[in-house]
Formats: structure tokens, sequence, C-alpha cells
């Protein structure tokens, strides 16, 4: 009786989670009940047919390891990755002669000579980064032919396991698979309900060049990763290369564990004849052993590690190894639950069907997105290991599109974007790691190429921490290969983490530090402009050229709305820091001074904000990137309380943008039509978001992939996290002084619940809802202080005394910074927005304390 009162006991949310991962481990087929007697698919994506494409098979990962898990009935095949493997090793990427072009660049920026800009900006460019690289495969090839009747394969996300099962006669197979963090493995468990019917043969493959053997009941392949891989889309007389000794190695070992029958290996793989169950496990590591390591040349023998790891993980019985991976990951997905409404799709939809049929009109499917880019993040990015990269830590290519690599100029930004607010502070650690390491090289970029302080970094990263501009000396476009402003995007992550959870002492020993060399770099870098502002020149926005009035392009100007956006947003967070930390008052002194300097933004004829320091023509009118809007998100610069006018101007330029896009880019959009409070148009966006693309190298706008992942296209998995974000952001706000409750609410969500969002100052946010409006809420304070909150109805507090909100908010986490006026081209309109209505209260907490707000 004593464990009944204890479930009971529990909250709804954790009581629904409980029995959710009770049905999961005793294989009840749970379909949980949800409002008005609708029944939910569970969350989980599931298929009646083995995956023909990559883009179809499903991902396993426990941060370093992944694979992809395709689910043929005569041959399981699983597509392995370590986050370490990349081609090349530390280079020299710095170019000696690129600060000698710098005035030159400038120069010909001054006198209106932009074409002849590009030309120069040549001279500043370094080497191409290098690519991450497959792994190996692991092909399974059963004796039991190729027809299976009742097929299921299904990815659950609050477990992490991946199952598939079909019938062969009289038999029932099973196949489950889950990557393990607590034993660094991947377990691949075999299953029949008739014993001795498990026949099969197991072989390890590699596209690199490899070597494999066998003894007892284990296969074991080792390999080299390439010296080089040149990106996709650039092509020499031989793009990949295996000279040298100078390039990783790597091994994977595969360890048969047999119920029954028999098992033995050799070179030609692993034979198991009439078994009753038998348990695969995969363990893998390559010759890299740290940034700093590696920077001094020194690596590791991956094989003493890769046998300590199957050794220690077969000790363990399966169900053991399962319990463990469950016990941590489970937890990770319950922190934050997401219910939308019933869904509007059969039971019996596959989700491939839900997505070509629904999409967004299917509440239940967006809330599996959600829930499954949480998944993506944590199976690709876990404390210790790297960051997840442009295809996270799934890749079966030896030069994937855009080298995997890390895309600084908003992919690899992108990637962590719903790490604060969706609950997953523990990931981002990975970016912020990644950040110290590459300031390491920065800091000789900045000197090397513009005889600046601090640290500098561009568009392009990898495992190496390239920080110097790409394009193979020359053949690079400015437009991409020139942009020195990764370290204050960078620099974002850092405060955000600091923002969200409020570690003094990460904030003293890292997070400061690494602001302050960003900004000493932009401090070197700004000019003046002639007329007392300061301004960035050479100067790029990202990826997008405009049209001169003779018709030609170019992408080099000066003072881009971009490159201002992230100035003002790194001086601003890092006089917070300072602030935080009691840190160097004089170098806030010169932050102030600066920032108040810097040219204020501009509003075009057209009552849009400006994207480059001039009105020119875009080259493309509905161009993917919106780096302007960078001040409106993942900036707080442009809001619609502090910057009525701006905010205005930026919804302008975003209608002008269009609402189709690259996958990717359709999730900045979501985020940004949020940040704009317009629930419907984000829902909109979010439509052509959840839009199936069938083919992997398909080109049209981007949607999502039979597997849900994003098509860019191809592939990129930053959509899948931004698309988080942005869901977060149309629930709960936090940026701009206060927490907004259901700041961009769409109407087709008119009833649902969230439950464990964060918010900047240690916040953490239940929200539930009906006819479009707050219902109750729940706040939990991790850090005490004064919580401002605004809801579009009255409400009231229990737990602590509330009043009206006045002034500015006193809580140091919400300060708003002062932005200049923009500067109104003659005879432009400004088409001022309605100011945020609703109710604004203020209450004390204490660290601890949880406040119930209710209507």
């Amino acid at each position: 009786m004593s464990g009944d009162f204890e479930i009971f006991s529990l909250s709804r949310r954790r009581f629904v989670q409980a029995l959710a991962l009770l049905a999961t481990q005793a294989r009840w087929p749970l379909r949980l009940v949800a409002q008005g007697g609708q029944i939910t698919p569970p969350l989980e994506l599931w298929y009646d047919r083995p995956a023909s494409q990559w883009v179809q098979a499903l991902p396993i990962g426990n941060g370093r390891l992944g694979a992809m898990i395709f689910g043929d009935v005569v041959g399981e095949r699983l597509q392995l990755n370590d986050d370490t493997l990349w081609s090349g090793a530390p280079r020299e990427w710095d170019n000696p002669k690129a600060k000698a072009v710098l005035p030159d660049i400038r120069r010909a920026v001054a006198e209106g000579r932009y074409v002849d800009a590009d030309q120069l900006a040549k001279g500043m460019q370094g080497l191409f980064t290098e690519a991450y690289q497959p792994l190996a495969d692991l092909h399974v090839t059963f004796a039991h032919g190729d027809i299976g009747q009742k097929y299921r394969r299904a990815l659950d996300l609050t477990t992490g396991v991946s199952t598939v099962t079909y019938r062969i006669g009289g038999t029932m197979f099973r196949r489950e698979c889950f990557a393990s963090a607590p034993a660094q493995v991947i377990a691949l468990r075999l299953s029949a309900d008739t014993p001795g019917a498990l026949t099969f043969q197991a072989r390890l493959t590699s596209l690199h060049r490899f070597h494999t053997e066998g003894a007892a009941t284990d296969l074991r392949l080792t390999g080299r990763a390439p010296s080089h891989s040149d990106p996709s889309y650039h092509d020499q007389k031989t793009p990949v290369q295996y000279a040298g000794d100078a390039r990783l190695g790597f091994e994977v070992r595969c360890r048969a564990i047999v119920q029954g029958g028999s098992a033995s290996a050799d070179t030609d793989g692993l034979r198991v004849d009439a078994a009753d169950g038998v348990v695969l496990l995969v363990a893998a590591a390559t010759s890299y052993d740290g940034f700093e390591n590696a920077r001094a040349g020194r690596y590791r023998d991956p094989a003493p590690v890769v046998l300590g790891t199957l050794d220690a993980a077969a000790r363990d019985s399966w169900d053991g190894l399962r319990r463990a991976h469950e016990a941590d990951h489970a937890p990770i997905m319950s922190r934050v639950t997401l219910d939308l409404g019933a869904s509007t799709s059969p039971a019996t939809a596959t989700t491939v069907e839900r997505i070509a049929k629904a999409g967004a009109g299917d509440p239940q499917l967006v809330a599996l997105l959600f829930t499954y880019g949480r998944y993506l993040l944590a199976a690709s990015s876990r404390p210790g290991t790297q960051p997840a990269n442009l295809q996270g830590i799934w890749n079966d290519m030896v030069r994937p599109p855009w080298s995997a690599n890390y895309t600084t100029n908003i992919n690899a930004e992108m990637n962590y974007w719903p790490a604060e607010s969706a609950n997953l502070a523990d990931m981002h650690g990975p970016l912020l790691d990644f950040i110290g390491e590459l300031a390491v090289n920065g800091a000789k970029t900045a000197r090397a190429n513009y005889g600046a302080n601090g640290w500098t970094a561009h568009h392009n990263s990898d495992l190496w921490r390239q920080s110097a501009p790409v394009g193979n000396f020359g053949e690079g476009d400015p437009v991409w290969a020139f942009w020195p402003m990764a370290g204050p995007w960078l620099a974002q992550h850092l405060w955000a983490h600091y923002a969200f959870g409020g570690d003094h002492e990460y904030l003293r020993t890292h997070a400061l530090p690494l602001m302050t060399g960003a900004a000493e770099f932009l401090l070197d870098w700004l000019i003046d402009d002639g007329k007392g502002h300061l301004i960035t020149s050479p100067s790029t926005s990202p990826e997008h050229k405009f049209v001169l009035p003779d018709g030609r392009r170019a992408a080099i100007s000066q003072a881009t709305s971009m490159d201002l956006a992230l100035t003002w947003d790194l001086f601003s967070n890092l006089i917070e820091a300072i602030d935080a930390a009691n840190g160097d008052a004089a170098l806030r002194a010169r932050l102030v001074q600066a920032r108040d300097r810097l040219l204020p933004y501009h509003v075009n004829t057209a009552g849009a904000l400006q994207e480059w320091f001039e009105d020119f023509a875009p080259s493309e009118k509905d161009h993917r990137h919106l780096s302007f809007l960078f001040g409106l998100f993942p900036g707080r610069q442009i809001t619609a309380d502090a910057t009525p006018d701006l905010f205005a101007a930026a919804r302008r330029g975003l209608e002008l943008r269009g609402d189709l896009a690259t996958g990717w880019s359709l999730a900045w959009k979501v985020n940004c039509w949020a940040r704009l409070r317009d629930g419907d148009h984000a829902f909109l966006i979010l439509k052509n978001l959840l839009t199936l693309v069938e083919d992997r190298n398909t080109s049209f706008h981007g949607g999502v992939y039979a597997n849900l992942f994003d098509a860019h296209p191809p592939f990129q998995i930053d959509g899948n996290f931004g698309v988080v974000s942005g869901i977060v952001e149309m629930l709960l706000q936090s940026h701009a002084g206060l927490i907004d409750l259901l700041p961009a609410l769409p109407s087709a969500w008119p009833s649902g619940r969230v439950n464990g969002l964060r918010a900047r100052g240690g916040f953490e946010v239940d929200i539930e809802w009906a006819n479009g409006r707050m219902t109750m809420a729940s706040v939990r304070s991790r850090l005490g202080g004064v919580c401002r909150i605004r809801a579009a109805s009255p409400f009231s507090v229990s737990g602590a005394v509330a009043h009206a909100a006045q002034g500015s908010n006193p809580n140091a986490f919400y300060r708003v910074h002062p932005v200049a006026s923009p500067i109104v081209a003659p005879g432009a309109t400004i088409a001022r927005l309605p100011a945020p209505g609703g109710t604004v209260i203020e209450f004390d907490t204490a660290a601890g304390g949880t406040y119930q707000i209710t209507v």
C-alpha cells in the first residue's frame, strides 16, 4: 500500500512520466488519454517499413557515439559515428599577408569600390576546414529470409531505445538498440520467441582504409581518417587524401554475448548459429586525446580504451545496461513536457503519414518535433564531448555537405538556442568548452590577420579549432569567407549560460575572460566613420550580396546591421558580467563609451530595418540568412517595449523576406515571429517547416525528412534545434526585462500545458492554458530575487506578496540597456505596432521557493 500512496502523491506530470517509463520497461502497448478522451500517440517515431534512405533511419547517440538504425528485415545496418573522427590535423591556417591587405580593403570601401574590396579580401583567406567523418558500419545479415510480417520500427524518445519487430513464419523477432552514456557503448539485443531461431553473420566495414580481424566472439576494425578532405563544394585534383601519418586512427569492436547456440569470429566476420538471444556490444574510440594534446602533436592508442570499455560493459547484463541507460536518459527528457492538444491523426498513422497528411495541423506531431529536438541535442552533446556539428553526430559521407563542420555565422549557435530555455543547460557545456579552445587559436588569428588584441574567429571551424577565414587562400567568395564576427556571437552563449543559471564561479573563471577577449578584438576592430560613429570595416552580411546601381554584385561594405547588433550585444552582456563579478571598471567604461558611439540602425524607405549601411538592393529578396534581425532574435536589442520603432521596422523587414526558406531559416523565422509576438505567423512558418521532403537530394524549400531530420535541404540538424527554441519563444520569453507568459500563442493551440521551461535569472516555469488564455502557472525560483511577470489576463500570485510593477526591474538579470534611435530614410513611414498589453506584476522570491499563478 505504501507504494500506491507514493505514486499518487506525485504531481500529475510526474505520475504520467513514471507510468510511461514503467510501461516502456514492461513493454506495455501504452496509449495515454488526453483531454476530451482523445487518444494521443506516445513520444515515439514509428514506421511500418525499413529505412531505404539514410534520412529515414533512426538516430541514437550518447553525445560521443552515434548510430543510424535502418531496420531491414534480412540485414540490419547500424551506421556508426564518433564525434572526434575528423580528417586532418592542426595546421597553420593564418595568412601572414592578410594584415597588409586590410588598409587597402578599407580604402576601397571608403571610396565606394565594393567589387574591388571583394577581390582584395580574398588576400586575407586561409585554408578550408577539415571534415567530420563517418566511423564504420555494423551489418547483421540474418538467415531467415527477407519477407517479414507485422513489421514495426520505432524510436522511443522517453527511453532512447529503438526497436524493430516483425514475424517470419511462426516466430516473432525483436531488436532493441540504444547508445549508453553510462557504459559508453552501443548495445543491440536480438531476440525471438522461438528457441534457437537466431542465425546470422555480422561484419564491420568502413568507408576509410581499414583492417578487420576476429577472435573468440569479438570483431575488431582499425582504420585511419583522411589526412585531408575538401568541402563538398570545392574540388581539387585529389579532394580526399591519405598522405602522411598526421591523421586520426580509430578502432571499433563488436562483441557477441550469446544465449544458447554458438558464436565465433574471424576475419570474415562474426557468425552466430541457432541462438536463443544475442547481445551485440559496440565500443569505439579514436586517437584524438583532447585539444591541447592535439596542438602538441600527441595522440593516444585507441585500442586499450575500446577494450577496457567493452570489457566493463560486458560484465553487466542486458537488463543492467538498459536500466542504467534509461536512468540516465529518461530524467533528461522529463525535465520538459509539452501538451498542445489531442492528435488529429489516426492512431494507426505512421510518423511519415502524419507528416505528409497533417503536418503542423496535428498538435501532437508538433509536440513530438519539439521533444525530438531536445532528444537530438542530448544525443549529440553531453558534458565532455565535442559540440554538435552541422549534422549533430550523424554522418555517412567522407565529404558531407559543408564538411559537417561548425558553421559559426548562424548554424553552430542555432544548435544551442534551446539549451538554456528548454532545460538542457548541461548539454550546453561542449559548446562553451569549444569557445575556450577556439579562443586560443583565435588570439593568434587576431594578431596575424588584423594586428588586434583579444581573439576572433570566422564562419567555419572544426575539431582542430580553426579560427582563420577559410577559402583556400583566395578561392572562396568573401560573401561567406570574410566574417570576423564569430567571437561576439559565440560569446552570447557564454553569457546566456550565466543569465539562465546564475553560476558566479563559471562567470568569473570561464565566461568573463572569454567575453573580455572577444570584446578586446572588437574595440580594436571598430573605426571612426569620420562623423563620430564607430563602425566595422570591412563588413559583410553573411552569405548575402547586395546589388550596386550598375547591376554588379558585391559582399563587402561597412557597418552592416548584423555587425552593429553583435557588437551592441557583446558590450551590453559584458557590462553586466563585469558588474556581477566586480570586474574591470576601466574596461567597463570603455565598453559603455564605445557602445554609445556605435552607428545607429537605419530604417529604409520601405519602413524596414536596413541590412547594409546603405539602402542597397538585396541580391535575393527571400535570402535564407536573417542576419540583419540579430537584434530581434537571438539578441535582445529590439523589443516591443523599449524600441517600438525598431520593433516595427524589424517586422517589416521580416515580412519582405517571405514565408518560405530552407529548413534552418524557417526555424529562425519561427523564433523571430515569436519575438514579434505574432503566434499565428510563427505557426504559419512552423507549418512550412513541418512539410515532408521525401528525397535526400531534393533541392527546394526546406522541411523535414521521414525521420524528422531537418531538410535544409540536404540534412542540417540546426533546424531541429532552432524550432525547439522557437516553440519555447511562443510560450515563454524572458529577454525584455520580465518573464512573458504565452507572448505568441497561436490560435491553433487553444488549450495545452508546458512544464519545465527556463527563464533568465534562475526561474523555471510551468504554464497551462485554455481557450487561448493562461489559466494557471507555476514559477520555481532557483536563485531568489524579484520575479516580474506579464500575462494577457489579470492574475494573482500565491506564496508571495505581489504588486503592480513600476519602473525598471530591480532583478539584475533583467536589465534593459539603452538603444539609439534609428536613422530613418526621408519619406519613410514606420508602421508602429500596438504596445504589448496585459497585466505586469512582480514579487520577491526566495531561492528554492515555488509560486502559483492563477487567473
